[in-house]
């Protein structure tokens, strides 16, 4: 593959989890590698992959990510892939300390935010540390879009007279 249509792919290929930024306060990002099969390679770059179920745990020392669905390469040949197989995250060994330290305080947990390609064409997640989000929370922050929203609105159209 040229450079040119390596940065192409790169710019293409984000899966995005929407429902994590509605669900979560998103306190801290992380960027980690991913260990996958060539399947599952060629069938995220596909975009074949849904984030909104995965969640992240930390065991023995190594981060796994869990219930990611990568579907299962239409190509492949009968020992496809296990679509929700655990996949291990590739981190630095001081990243997973403060993970934890993190994660053992009360209502933390870690989120896949995106998939993407990046600028060498390596598959890398974005993880969140991420404190879950009660009704009221959520309700307020509509609440809150709707104001910015109405007030954008007026400012627009208080400046085309």
């Amino acid at each position: 593959m040229s450079k040119s249509s390596q940065t192409q792919s790169a710019r293409r290929l984000k899966i995005v989890n929407r429902k994590a930024r509605h669900d979560y306060f998103i306190l801290e990002r992380f960027e980690a590698g991913i260990e996958l099969l060539g399947t599952e390679v060629k069938s995220i770059r596909e975009g074949q992959a849904d984030l909104t179920s995965g969640f992240a745990g930390i065991e023995k020392g190594q981060v796994f990510l869990r219930d990611l669905h990568v579907r299962p390469y239409e190509f492949g040949h009968q020992f496809n892939h296990d679509p929700r197989r655990p996949r291990r995250l590739l981190l630095h060994k001081n990243e997973i300390r403060k993970m934890t330290g993190e994660l053992a305080r009360k209502g933390m947990t870690l989120i896949p935010l995106s998939l993407y390609l990046n600028q060498r064409g390596l598959i890398k997640v974005e993880l969140g540390l991420c404190r879950g989000k009660h009704a009221p929370d959520k309700r307020n922050r509509l609440r809150q879009e709707t104001v910015e929203r109405e007030t954008a609105r007026a400012v627009a159209a208080h400046a085309r007279r």
